[in-house]
C-alpha cells in the first residue's frame, strides 16, 4: 500500500498540481488530504474540484471551520470583521459548503498490510492547536491520550516533522500550497507500507508562483480585503510567516493604532531592516 498524504493546499492550485504532476509516476494507492485544502489562495474552488476528480479523501481543518462557521451562530466575535473570509465565502457556492459541512474532522486509515494510521489537522481534537519542532514529549503524550493508533498524521504548522513519542510516530507533511521555508515548493508525504510498518518518504517540489500572483491580482484580493490580505500575499511572496509576526509585533509596539496597509508596510519595512538573528 502506498499512500500521498498532502495538507495546507490553502487554494493555490499551481502548487497542487506541480505535487500530482509529481505522484503521477509513482503508483500511489491512495491521496489524503490533512485538512485547510481552502482559504488565503485564490483557487479555493479549483483546488476543491481538482481534489474531486482524483477522489482524494479529505477531512476538515481549520480553514474548512472558518468558511462553516462564518457568518453563522458558531462564529465568534473575532472572525466577524476578518474580510477576507466574507471573500472566501464569496468564493465557493452553497453546494461546496454543503460538501465541506459532511467532512469528518479525523480519520482512522485501517489497511491490510500495514498498522492503522490517525489522520488530523492539528492535533485529536482540535484542528486549530500543532504540534511544532518545540512542542514537549509531555505536550505531544497530553495530545495523543486516548489516541489508539502508533502512526499519526498532523499538520497545520506548514513545518515537514518526524517525531516518536513513546513508541508513537508522529508525521507531518509540511505545506502543499503555503510552505514557510523561504522557498516556493510543494510539500507532501509519501507512506510505504513494508514489513508490517510503515516508511514516511518526505517529498516537494518547484511549482511556478506566477499564475497564483496574477489571479490574487485578478480577483483584486488585497483591495476587496485590506490589510489582512496584503499580509496574506506576502506570506505566499515570501514563504516565510508573516501574519502572525505582525500581530505579535503590533501588539507589542503599537496596539492602539489601527491595523492598516501602511501599519502592515511599516512592519515589514522594519523587519526588513533588522539584521539577521544569530545563535
Amino acid at each position: 500500500m502506498r499512500l500521498a498524504i498532502l495538507a495546507d493546499i490553502h487554494g493555490n492550485l499551481p502548487a497542487l498540481e506541480a505535487v500530482l504532476a509529481d505522484l503521477a509516476p509513482l503508483a500511489v494507492d491512495q491521496i489524503v488530504v490533512a485538512g485547510d485544502a481552502i482559504n488565503w489562495g485564490p483557487f479555493s474552488a479549483q483546488v476543491l474540484e481538482r481534489l474531486g476528480r482524483i477522489d482524494a479523501v479529505a477531512l476538515r481543518g481549520n480553514h474548512e471551520f472558518f468558511l462553516l462557521d462564518h457568518g453563522t451562530p458558531r462564529e465568534p466575535p473575532a472572525w466577524r470583521d476578518v474580510r477576507s473570509l466574507a471573500w472566501l465565502a464569496r468564493q465557493l457556492d452553497p453546494d461546496w459548503r454543503h460538501h465541506l459541512a459532511a467532512w469528518p474532522d479525523a480519520l482512522s486509515l485501517r489497511y491490510p498490510d500495514a498498522p492503522p494510521v490517525r489522520v488530523v489537522h492539528g492535533v485529536p481534537g482540535n484542528a486549530f492547536a500543532g504540534i511544532y519542532p518545540r512542542t514537549t514529549d509531555d505536550e505531544i503524550r497530553g495530545y495523543l491520550a486516548g489516541v489508539g493508533e502508533f502512526t499519526i498524521i498532523a499538520a497545520h504548522t506548514h513545518i515537514p516533522l518526524d517525531r516518536v513519542v513513546d513508541g508513537r510516530r508522529v508525521l507531518n507533511p509540511g505545506s502543499v500550497g503555503h510552505a514557510l521555508d523561504g522557498l516556493h515548493r510543494a510539500h507532501y508525504l509519501l507512506l510505504d507500507a513494508a514489513d508490517g510498518s510503515w516508511q514516511p518518504s518526505f517529498r516537494h517540489v518547484p511549482y511556478d508562483t506566477a499564475a497564483l500572483f496574477a489571479e490574487f491580482q485578478r480577483q483584486r484580493f488585497v483591495e476587496e480585503c485590506g490589510a489582512d490580505a496584503f499580509l496574506i500575499v506576502e506570506e505566499f511572496r515570501r514563504a516565510r510567516p508573516v501574519l502572525c509576526e505582525f500581530r505579535g509585533w503590533h501588539q507589542e509596539t503599537c496596539p492602539d493604532e489601527p491595523f492598516t496597509r501602511a501599519l502592515a508596510e511599516r512592519f515589514l519595512a522594519e523587519r526588513d531592516a533588522a539584521p539577521p538573528a544569530t545563535g
